[in-house]
């Protein structure tokens, strides 16, 4: 086990990104089309691929393919391909949630969308003006933040107990080969004992122990989530603590939800607004997938090496 404390070197020199979208893909017996974001560099071949799964929060676009710009511009700068689905349980598609069987969370539906978008990447390459043959689709990485950290544990290897039929569920996605868990939900069961989680009963089943894909778990030191919990900011740090095989923790200090910003330039739901919080956690989640996918690639090296103590920094790094 290791520990460190970091802060950020200066800023790199911005590269340029295409954004296209929304693509659309229709999916059998969804009640609407998969819409997606595509955001890649202008130049380079060989980039490997994150899926980016949005949270559930109040405003009416951030939690869709238009939302996360800060990361999925800085991540497609930094060599990846970013797609970014509208899942059903968007504000955008509210009119969807009254009468639909999984709403207004679709967790089984979320994860499906990320193996759609798998299954038809070569409509979605073919689609994409400057995308043909430049994916790595060896390297298939999933993001998300909050509920979508949530989706993204599904499809690492987390099980839940579907509450309509009492089954166990596994979504395992094994052609995602890496994670990033962003403000991701803790463990279920008895600890669970706030308000929403009577409203978000899959919650409850929660179980870290079968998710053995690599990931890199952020969590932020305030990110107090009492309306689930009285465990505490600890409670988003389960994955890493719970979760068997390569795991890499990155708490963010004074981090709230929303991690200095991450759903939105200028978002009015962020409490915790720190634009140089997020380009950090950018650059060092872009470093881990990087030196993850790319034996041999210095790039998470690098970023420990510029690890510092001091009143500037930004989190602490601990890995297992």
């Amino acid at each position: 086990m290791s520990a460190s404390t970091f802060m950020t070197d200066a800023a790199l020199p911005p590269a340029p990104v295409l954004s296209y979208g929304p693509v659309v893909l229709t999916v059998a017996g969804r009640p609407a089309d998969l819409q997606i974001r595509v955001t890649l560099p202008v130049s380079g071949t060989d980039l490997p691929v994150i899926l980016l799964s949005h949270g559930h929060g109040n405003s009416n676009n951030l939690s869709s393919l238009n939302g996360y710009a800060p990361l999925a511009n800085l991540w497609a700068a930094r060599g990846f391909v970013v797609i970014q689905p509208t899942h059903l349980s968007s504000k955008t598609l509210s009119h969807l949630h009254a009468d639909a069987a999984e709403g207004p969370m679709f967790w089984r539906s979320r994860a499906e969308d990320m193996t759609h978008i798998i299954d038809r990447l070569d409509e979605i390459e073919t689609t994409v003006p400057q995308l043909a043959g430049r994916m790595d689709r060896e390297s298939i990485a999933v993001a998300g933040h909050s509920l979508g950290g949530f989706t993204a544990a599904l499809l690492l290897g987390a099980r839940v107990t579907d509450p309509e039929n009492g089954q166990a569920a596994d979504l395992t996605e094994p052609r995602i080969k890496q994670g990033v868990l962003l403000a991701a939900p803790g463990r279920g069961g008895d600890i669970l004992t706030g308000v929403m989680a009577q409203q978000v009963p899959i919650f409850r089943s929660m179980d870290y122990s079968t998710m053995a894909t690599p990931a890199l778990v952020v969590a932020g030191e305030k990110d107090d989530s009492r309306h689930f919990t009285e465990m505490g900011p600890e409670w988003h740090a389960d994955p890493y603590h719970l979760a068997p095989g390569s795991k890499t923790l990155l708490t963010l200090f004074g981090a709230e939800h929303g991690l200095g910003g991450i759903s939105g330039y200028d978002a009015a739901e962020t409490t915790d607004e720190n634009p140089g919080r997020v380009a950090a956690l950018g650059e060092l989640s872009a470093a881990y997938l990087r030196s993850q996918f790319r034996p041999g690639d210095n790039a998470w090296q690098e970023a420990g090496d510029a690890l510092a103590t001091g009143p500037d920094a930004f989190g602490r790094i601990e890995s297992k």
